[in-house]
């Protein structure tokens, strides 16, 4: 039994340990009042379209001119929202999002519209830097070694081959399509992509073709059915090796196409046309010469390269290298988008490899995104049936939206480059 006097000395250290609890509980408390008094404050510089902003306590705010459009409703359900925004930028408004914190009416239109008013809500400050440095380190330690590529890769697209077959087009082709008219299916549009990179590389039935980074399997069974050529298609990603070569299979297309788990840098052997569709972006800046240099060392005299891959703007580039933002942080870990001008360096520095054609098709990716996030939504029950929570479905929602936004407004690119040595014509092979 214990006695009173014993029981006060057992009951008093959780009155101590709750006080310090409640002191930081409402130091946490002013510090949210402050950051979203300094937020709505902002507010006033809106200049692009319009916000409705719902606060937690029921106060409803308007940002930009009355019937002012687009228009987004955004409901803030927690007032850490505004404390993770202000002073994580991104990687803390992505988090928050996946938490719960908050939600608007139209993801990717809230999103265009934060992008465009950039004045009111600037993703980035020193105060969001300093506080990201954590993130900074851990996303240099994933670097693209060859182990390190492999790790990083295995992190994305080998989540679950059913997962992404929820979404994708039936060829389960995970890049930027090419659109003809608002009518097109995505599938039509994915084909149409493909035939455009082979046109452009001049791929005919007597050409042997390297696909760098094959994935599942769509292009090169396109490639081979529909231009008769030899394709060599190479992965590190052991779910689409595996899936990729039972689909090969039964297509009866196993005698025009090999597939290799093998990083790049091992390639053996010629081949006279060489292609690599939004594999660019998982190679990491201090590889991208080594990447360009394979290129160079598997392409047959007069071959020619061609090269899908999302770019960040130049004038951005050195800014963005620096740290480490949202996407990489929970999609892409290790990865790194290009700019034209760090391509050609990389080349330059390496290779006599140079750019014969460039062409931007972000907006085609913008639409492309929007298809995916409709389909993944549309087969919700499916992805919780996978396995996948809550938290995981806000997390696509907000990485879907967010390039779809990107794309639309411009903010990124979507490049399709082909390549060949200075000096050297086009070889026709067909």
């Amino acid at each position: 039994m214990v006695s009173p006097d014993a029981r006060e000395s057992v009951l008093e250290p959780s009155r101590l340990d709750a006080a310090p609890a409640a002191a930081a509980s409402a130091s946490r408390g002013l510090v949210d009042r402050l950051v979203r008094s300094a937020l709505v404050g902002r507010l006033k510089y809106w200049a692009v379209g319009r916000l409705t902003v719902h606060l937690p306590d029921g106060t409803v705010l308007t940002a930009g001119e009355r019937g002012a459009e687009p228009h987004a409703t955004l409901r803030v359900a927690n007032e850490r929202f505004f404390r993770e925004f202000a002073f994580r930028g991104d990687v803390g408004a992505g988090e928050s999002y996946m938490n719960g914190d908050w939600q608007v009416d139209d993801l990717p239109r809230f999103l265009e519209l934060a992008l465009a008013n950039q004045a009111a809500l600037a993703m980035a400050s020193p105060l969001t830097r300093l506080l990201n440095v954590p993130n900074d380190l851990r996303h240099r330690l994933r670097g693209n070694t060859r182990a390190g590529s492999r790790r990083n890769i295995h992190a994305h697209y080998d989540l679950s081959n059913e997962l992404f077959a929820l979404f994708l087009d039936p060829s389960m082709t995970y890049s930027s399509a090419v659109f003809a008219s608002p009518g097109d299916t995505l599938a039509r549009a994915q084909q149409r992509k493909f035939a455009r990179i082979a046109d452009r590389l001049g791929i005919g039935p007597g050409d042997h073709v390297l696909e760098i980074g094959c994935g599942w399997g769509a292009f090169a069974m396109f490639a081979a059915r529909a231009y008769g050529c030899r394709v060599t298609g190479i992965t590190i990603s052991q779910e689409q090796f595996d899936l990729a070569t039972r689909r090969v299979r039964e297509a009866g297309l196993s005698d025009r196409i090999e597939l290799r788990l093998c990083d790049y840098r091992d390639v053996r052997g010629t081949f006279d046309r060489i292609v690599s569709i939004e594999m660019l972006e998982a190679v990491g800046r201090e590889h991208w010469g080594a990447f360009f240099e394979a290129c160079d060392r598997a392409l047959a005299p007069g071959g020619q390269v061609g090269i899908q891959t999302i770019s960040m703007p130049d004038h951005r580039f050195d800014e963005y290298a620096r740290h480490c933002d949202w996407i990489q942080k929970y999609i892409f870990p290790g990865g790194l988008l290009p700019s034209i001008s760090e391509m050609c360096r990389a080349m330059g520095r390496r290779t006599a490899l140079t750019i014969r054609h460039v062409d931007d098709i972000a907006p085609h990716y913008a639409e492309t995104l929007a298809r995916w996030r409709q389909a993944f939504f549309a087969r919700l029950p499916e992805v919780r049936g996978l396995g996948f929570d809550d938290r995981f479905v806000r997390m696509w929602d907000f990485y879907l939206a967010s390039c779809e936004a990107l794309f639309r407004t411009r903010s990124l690119g979507t490049l399709q480059l082909v390549l060949g040595r200075a000096g050297e014509v086009p070889a026709v092979t067909g």
